[in-house]
């Protein structure tokens, strides 16, 4: 029986060396794509989805993060300082006391999607299965990854299970930086950076590692030529969409 998701942790620790030079002054999730900073969609979609409690983890320029955030009213956010980048991982168990021992979304500060007809959020939560799963990761077809031009990260099985693509494969699926994770995920990590592929292994490794297909858009925003393409295909997407 799905569970409503109701907190989330949104990672904003890292650098986004890739966006220099606009990321020496900003940091990435405050970037605006589309006229909104990415970590403000993100946090509207959250809230759409029913989220009331949100932790963002910060460390590069996250005074600015700060600053920007404090202001919004919902969901109600909590900080999680990094001393040092604690990594994915690292950062995410440093943040999940502030927030209970329920599921939780974990999205990606920097992460750029559009929904189909049902939201991508919402999707996620009513597949989760607190009795068969530990991750659930929304994954996109790399063949409709808007700017995506790696070899994939994930196969499914018909069932969702998920495992990561061999040294040699070439996987259909990229991970969107969109996911559900269970806290008992990080039972016995220890304190310290570590990444969440040490625990995507661990869940796989006990078949309990899921992913689901997105049935929108994605967009892959690395550097600032990728930011160009992504602003010039929402554009003609807005003016090809039928007018209400």
């Amino acid at each position: 029986m799905p569970i409503p998701v109701t907190v989330a942790v949104i990672p904003c620790a890292g650098t986004g060396s890739r966006m220099r030079p606009a990321t020496r002054v900003v940091p990435k999730p405050l970037i605006p794509v589309a006229g909104r900073a990415l970590i403000d969609s993100i946090l509207d979609r959250l809230e759409a989805a029913g989220v009331t409690d949100v932790v963002v983890n910060l460390h590069y320029l996250g005074e600015q993060l700060e600053r920007h955030l404090q202001a919004r009213a919902r969901p109600r956010i909590a900080f999680s300082r990094e001393a040092v980048r604690l990594e994915t991982g690292g950062g995410v168990r440093q943040a999940l006391p502030l927030l209970g021992g329920d599921p939780v979304y974990v999205v990606n500060g920097d992460v750029c999607w559009l929904d189909g007809v049902v939201p991508a959020l919402d999707r996620l939560a009513a597949a989760w299965r607190d009795e068969s799963m530990d991750a659930l990761l929304l994954v996109q077809p790399t063949a409709t990854a808007f700017g995506y031009d790696g070899r994939g990260d994930f196969l499914l099985d018909p069932w969702g299970l998920a495992r990561r693509r061999g040294e040699r494969e070439v996987a259909p699926f990229v991970f969107a930086g969109v996911q559900i994770l269970h806290p008992r995920l990080f039972a016995g990590t220890p304190e310290g950076p570590f990444s969440l592929n040490l625990l995507y292994d661990k869940a796989a490794a006990k078949g309990r590692l899921h992913g689901l297909r997105h049935d929108g858009e994605w967009f892959h925003i690395g550097t600032p030529r990728d930011l160009q393409d992504v602003e010039e295909a929402l554009r003609s997407m807005a003016f090809a969409s039928p007018q209400k």
